[in-house]
């Protein structure tokens, strides 16, 4: 059987999907997303309070082939918190779908800018923000101490 078109991989929005079982079912499969064990940043309140900011990508045989978690804060700032594909999927154009997704709903809540955060040696995370047109920043610390981490930063268009 031949991998469907990224193109037919639906992006269905994590509010109109149970929150215990989409979070039980990406966390089930974590290995196949992550390269490191980021397990502890998928506490329930991404899928519960914030979920109606995140979404998963899904294919015609309903396999999770991606997904993005984020919130937009009362001062309209988008915080992309996760954004994954699965390793099977990559390089397929599926990440930036993903983060126009989100970009596009931060917008139309009247986000203006983006940021998400990386560790300083995660050069996948860096290399796809920058094609993106990210600026990044060095936070000393920012994560506890000699927990360094670039901060990623991108204007949205403003929606008219």
């Amino acid at each position: 059987m031949t991998d469907p078109d990224p193109a037919d991989v639906a992006i269905v929005g994590l509010s109109e999907l149970s929150a215990t079982v989409i979070r039980a079912r990406l966390l089930d499969a974590h290995d196949r997303f992550w390269d490191t064990d980021t397990r502890t940043l998928h506490d329930p309140v991404w899928f519960n309070q914030f979920g109606g900011f995140g979404a998963v990508a899904t294919t015609p045989g309903g396999e999770d082939v991606g997904y993005v978690l984020g919130v937009v804060t009362a001062d309209r700032l988008a915080y992309l918190h996760l954004l994954t594909v699965r390793e099977d999927r990559r390089r397929a154009g599926l990440g930036s779908r993903l983060c126009r997704w989100f970009d596009e709903l931060a917008a139309s809540t009247g986000a203006r800018v983006v940021q998400a955060v990386a560790r300083p040696d995660d050069g996948p995370a860096l290399a796809f923000s920058s094609r993106l047109g990210a600026s990044t920043h060095l936070s000393v610390d920012h994560a506890g101490p000699g927990a360094d981490r670039v901060v990623l930063t991108r204007s949205l268009p403003a929606v008219g």
